[in-house]
């Protein structure tokens, strides 16, 4: 296992663009799902010589993780995930299965102590996550989390991903994600409002 070694819970679309992108960008990376046959995550290694697995599988891989699971199922992903001790979670899930936004982050770092997480990219569509230029002006992301080094790993793969370090905001430890999740219901209301998943906010003074 080395630090180019990234796994990547999740297969959805979320998953698979953070996947694709992390391989353009150099990483070695495996999709990890319940089932190492998941018929996604085979074509999706297919397509771009990463590798599919189980998600103890992608865990065992990577010193960095991304947890692309929907926010309601990530504990329990985790739990299937084997040992975590010492990795960094890179957490960019929101938990849509209730009316109200329900806490992610900190219940998963709550529950997995040794655990490294790093609350980003859950404010913006997937497509922006990966290639912020998409937009036309500048714009914020935020970063939280309670590990000053862990959150140094996951700001060096947002820069590779195209974010600009000024527009990368550290709001400070993991109790400020759940700030970055109550977010939501104002995204998706701006998505009504506008029809379109591409866009972001900027925070100016």
């Amino acid at each position: 296992m080395t630090d180019r070694n990234v796994g990547v819970l999740g297969t959805g679309m979320v998953g698979e663009a953070i996947a694709t992108r992390l391989i353009e960008v150099g990483y070695d990376v495996v999709m990890g799902s319940r089932d190492a046959a998941n018929p996604k995550a085979v074509a999706w290694a297919e397509r771009t010589g990463g590798r599919a697995g189980t998600f103890a599988d992608a865990a065992a891989h990577g010193s960095l993780l991304f947890n692309a699971t929907p926010g309601g199922a990530s504990l329990d992903v985790l739990r299937s995930a084997g040992d975590l001790t010492g990795k960094v979670l890179a957490d960019i899930s929101n938990d849509l299965s209730s009316a109200a936004v329900k806490p992610v982050a900190t219940g998963l770092q709550a529950a997995f102590p040794s655990l490294k997480v790093v609350k980003t990219l859950n404010t913006v569509n997937c497509d922006i996550m990966v290639r912020p230029d998409l937009l036309s002006q500048p714009h914020t992301m935020f970063v939280a989390g309670d590990d000053a080094d862990a959150k140094t790993l996951v700001k060096g793969v947002l820069a590779k991903f195209g974010w600009p370090e000024g527009d990368v905001l550290d709001l400070g430890g993991i109790d400020k994600a759940f700030a970055m999740e109550q977010y939501l219901p104002l995204w998706l209301a701006v998505w009504g409002a506008k029809g379109d998943l591409r866009f972001n906010l900027r925070v100016v003074s």
